[in-house]
């Protein structure tokens, strides 16, 4: 069965790390510290940053000064982009199954796909700039 949203551990972090490094003015933020700030696996954000990092969202440099920061202005990255950067294009979902079972009109008449279209319009109409500065040394705002 398919979920009318899905979020993956890796989107969530990918948004978590974003958010953070659109808030950051200090420069770069290496992979271990941001690692300790989120409280996730270094091992699971590294493979994120570098899935963000192939798709342009995000510069990286190596060595003992290297990290991530923003590959153009937070005003400019919609959380859509890093959510489809992470998962791929966000699916419009109509059915919990991945084949529908009904014949005519859905026991949940158009609330998935309501649902889904308003995922889209958030995810699309918010910037990262619209969170920054939320995530600060590991004190979430999210809530």
């Amino acid at each position: 069965m398919g979920h009318p949203i899905r979020f993956s551990e890796a989107v969530n972090i990918g948004l978590h790390a974003m958010v953070y490094l659109a808030g950051e003015r200090a420069g770069r933020t290496a992979c271990k510290d941001l690692s300790e700030i989120l409280h996730v696996s270094e091992n699971h954000l590294s493979k994120v940053l570098q899935r963000l990092h192939k798709t342009g969202l995000l510069l990286s440099t190596r060595g003992p000064k290297g990290g991530f920061v923003l590959a153009r202005d937070a005003a400019r990255i919609s959380l859509l982009e890093v959510y489809e950067a992470i998962e791929g294009p966000l699916e419009q979902k109509k059915c919990l199954f991945e084949k529908p079972v009904c014949t005519g009109p859905c026991i949940l008449g158009g609330l998935l796909e309501n649902i889904g279209t308003e995922l889209r319009r958030y995810l699309s109409n918010n910037t990262l700039a619209d969170f920054s500065g939320r995530i600060q040394g590991g004190e979430h705002a999210c809530a």
